[in-house]
Parts: structure tokens; sequence; C-alpha cells
């Protein structure tokens, strides 16, 4: 009897305890940065090689990979970007045009010919104009285009050549990219990354750049 008592016992704290992990693992840990452990310096060249635009603020650096049509980059954008960058944290944006999949088109020629302007002249006025209308209401007017230029088609993909590198670059630390893909470093210089599929991670992010 007092073995059975003792081993149930025992049964009860392992529940206990892998309930209590279990918990913490899904409302707390699972939400927290990717600390990148290797290939920081080629991943940090790749960013800053990047066509990104920015406000130019000087606080923290924050990378943001995303594409015109993806709505929780969008959604980001309007739920953090105001409060980062209150904090002076510069918000980065490398925007891509994603590529065709199977035949079938993944972006607009307006989207491409946006993009490819992004990347040469890194204007961020023409970049919040873009995000704020609807992606189909955009037409790209004034700008030139991409498709049939040979030099603004190779800006595109270099884009998407871009994201292909940082996605093996970050597989060796264990990180799945999706977009909105988030880089930065820390204030003790760590380099943590967040492949933000769920707002609940939006919070940790901006914990860990110092931003209530």
């Amino acid at each position: 009897m007092k073995r059975f008592q003792a081993l149930a016992i025992l049964v009860l704290l392992a529940v206990l305890v892998g309930g209590g992990f279990y918990l913490f693992w899904r409302f707390d840990l699972r939400w927290r940065p990717h600390v990148i452990t290797k290939n920081q310096a080629e991943i940090a060249k790749t960013l800053e090689g990047a066509g990104w635009v920015s406000p130019g603020l000087p606080g923290a650096k924050l990378y943001v990979v995303a594409y015109r049509d993806c709505d929780l980059c969008n959604r980001y954008e309007a739920s953090e970007f105001p409060v980062l960058q209150r904090a002076g944290v510069d918000t980065r944006v490398i925007v891509i045009a994603r590529a065709d999949r199977n035949g079938q088109a993944r972006s607009t020629p307006a989207e491409r010919s946006t993009v490819a302007e992004l990347w040469v002249n890194r204007s961020w006025d023409l970049y919040q104009s873009w995000f704020a209308v609807p992606p189909g209401a955009w037409t790209a007017a004034g700008i030139k285009p991409a498709d049939g230029d040979v030099a603004r088609s190779s800006v595109v993909e270099a884009g998407r050549d871009t994201v292909d590198k940082l996605r093996a670059l970050f597989k060796t630390s264990g990180l799945k990219i999706h977009t909105p893909l988030l880089v930065w470093w820390t204030k003790d210089g760590r380099m943590e990354a967040c492949a933000c599929r769920d707002a609940r991670a939006w919070g940790p992010v901006r914990r860990s750049l110092g931003v209530n």
C-alpha cells in the first residue's frame, strides 16, 4: 500500500511538473525571440547590403523582411512601428516581390516595379505611400517599370535571392523563417530574430529591444 501511495505521489508530481512546463512553454517560452548563434557576420552583411528603407532614427536597428500583401506584415507595421519609432528604433524594411510558384504569379507588375524602385532609391516616403493604400489599388504611377528592364528585373531577383540566402543562414541556428521576419541586436550585442507568424511574439520583441 505504501509503495502504491509513493508511486501515485511520484506520478502526480510528474504530471504537475510536466503540466507546468507545458504552460510555461505555451504562454511564454514559445514566443520568445530566437537567439542567433551562427553566421552572425554573414547575416548582418546580407541585411545591410539589402535595399532596405527606414525613417533614419538613431536607436536600435530592427530589420523587417516583408512583402506587400502579407496581412500579418501589415498588421505588425500598423501595431508596432509607431511604438518602436517613438522609442527611436530604426525600422529598416526590406520589401521583396515573391517569385512565381508552379506557374502562378505571386506578385504584380506594379509591385515588382515598386520593389525595384525602393531598392534602387531607398525612399521611405515612397514606402509609406505604398503601404498606406490597399495592395490592389496601387498602380505604381510615375515609377519606372521593372518588367522588361533588365537592370530593374535583376534588382527584384536580388531581393528574392536575399531571402533564400537568409533562409539558409538562419537554418543553422534552428530558425525556419517566415514573414514578417524580424532581426535585431540587443543592448548587450546579442543577435536575435523572430519569424513572427503570431502576434503573441510581438511583445517579447519589444521587450528585447528595450521598448515598453
